[in-house]
């Protein structure tokens, strides 16, 4: 998963249930959901939750760490298309959250 997905990150556990030729319900059942929670997950109606991000990548044999990566970025856009940022504004946040690292040292 070298680069990075364009879907949403319910479209992309569809993506790979389907390429691992998992039915909704078998999916489902290894990370214990029912069927219909995946299936509003897959379809962005419900969020996926993050404790189960490890699950999901041991099933499919993915680094965690990049999936988590997708997740997160995943729920960031979604942020920022709900509050209809511009460029600019998504440059301040960047600018802002450099600045929060120095805080830390």
């Amino acid at each position: 998963m070298t680069s990075h997905m364009k879907e949403t990150f319910g479209e992309y556990i569809k993506l790979l249930r389907t390429k691992n030729k998992f039915t909704l319900t078998q999916l489902a059942a290894q990370l214990e959901l029912d069927s219909a929670n995946l299936s509003k997950i897959e379809n962005g109606k419900r969020n996926f939750d993050e404790k189960k991000l490890s699950k999901l990548a041991a099933i499919f044999d993915l680094d965690t760490k990049e999936l988590r990566n997708e997740y997160i970025s995943d729920k960031m856009a979604k942020h920022i298309y709900q509050m209809d940022c511009s460029t600019e504004l998504l440059k301040v946040a960047e600018e802002k959250a450099e600045y929060r690292k120095t805080l830390k040292k």
